[in-house]
């Protein structure tokens, strides 16, 4: 897809807020911060993370990342096969955080992607964690001129690991956000996507964004189920002023404010705050903290998110001044 100067920034910045997000929320997980609190890329949290070091959030979205910039099609076929393959390449090298989900269906090393979904189907128990969601960021990029495709992909990479309705639902609407953001440059796509979903889909979902946009943390505590990870991330973005560029490093500290899951909360906002704000807006502070799994840095990511976007190798694409 031909991108212009502002959309390709705009698809930079996916990846590299997931990633700030990410980072930020990690040093406070299963805390708290206090409104006087100062919220930074302190690092520690329960994987004792560097400064800037991304977790198990970032690395499992890079994993997708990765395939969809190789030109494969991720949402069916070798190309989901593909992206399958690579998680169990990252479980096996031992990440230091992982999901409870997430690693039942991996630690079964399956061999495909029909195997892999059917390892999440048959696990016992409740489904439905943020695993799906925190890494669906990618896939909006690798169908910018497919909607349906787009939405359709997010379905399938989710149940890798979730099968649980409302994962693929939320899923599904994030994905379709994010790809509507990159666009259009706007948060518009959430309410978008129920716009055209099923009736059940849209009662379901609908009023619980009205408590996120009018209520708070209170009101979805338990942010490690996909819900309330999403009602957390849209909570974030919605009740931050959105009147000018500060917005997306001050919703990705609401994020983190919000408690419990940190680092996971503010890396879905991420992704979306992201494709609204572009790569331009993250802080270059952030941008030169970032690194982690599988050895990148920031503006790593930056590259890899307008590879996707464009269907071609990127080399010199100016973003901020700097080279993306």
């Amino acid at each position: 897809m031909e991108l212009n100067e502002r959309t390709a920034d705009r698809a930079a910045g996916v990846l590299l807020a997931t990633a700030a997000g990410d980072a930020l929320g990690a040093g406070y997980e299963f805390t708290t911060p206090g409104t006087g609190t100062v919220i930074d890329m302190i690092g520690g949290g329960i994987g004792a993370f560097a400064p800037g070091e991304w977790t198990d959030d970032t690395s499992m979205t890079l994993v997708i990342a990765e395939v969809a910039a190789s030109g494969l099609d991720i949402g069916s076929g070798p190309g989901l096969d593909a992206v399958a393959a690579q998680f169990v390449r990252w479980f096996d090298a031992d990440p230091a955080d992982i999901g409870n989900q997430t690693s039942a269906v991996l630690s079964r090393r399956p061999v495909s992607a029909s195997e892999m979904a059917e390892v999440a189907w048959a696990v016992p128990g409740r489904k439905g964690g943020n695993g799906s969601l925190m890494r669906t960021a990618p896939v909006a990029l690798a169908y910018l001129d497919d909607v349906d495709g787009c939405v359709r992909a997010a379905r399938a990479i989710g149940l890798l690991t979730h099968h649980d309705t409302r994962a693929v639902e939320a899923c599904e609407m994030w994905t379709y956000a994010i790809r509507h953001a990159v666009l259009y440059g706007t948060f518009d796509g959430v309410r978008g996507f129920l716009d055209g979903a099923p009736r059940p889909t849209r009662e379901y979902w609908a009023p619980l964004l009205d408590t996120a946009e009018r209520g708070g943390p209170a009101d979805f505590p338990n942010n490690g189920w996909v819900v309330d990870a999403l009602l957390t991330a849209w909570w974030a973005i919605t009740t931050t002023d959105p009147s000018g560029p500060e917005h997306l490093p001050r919703a990705l500290e609401q994020a983190v404010r919000a408690g419990h899951d940190t680092d996971t909360t503010a890396a879905i906002a991420g992704g979306l705050l992201g494709a609204r704000w572009g790569a331009s807006e993250v802080p270059d502070r952030w941008r030169r903290m970032l690194h982690g799994w599988p050895g990148y840095r920031g503006e790593d990511l930056a590259r890899i998110g307008v590879r996707i976007a464009s269907g071609r190798t990127v080399t010199a694409t100016t973003l901020n001044g700097e080279n993306a």
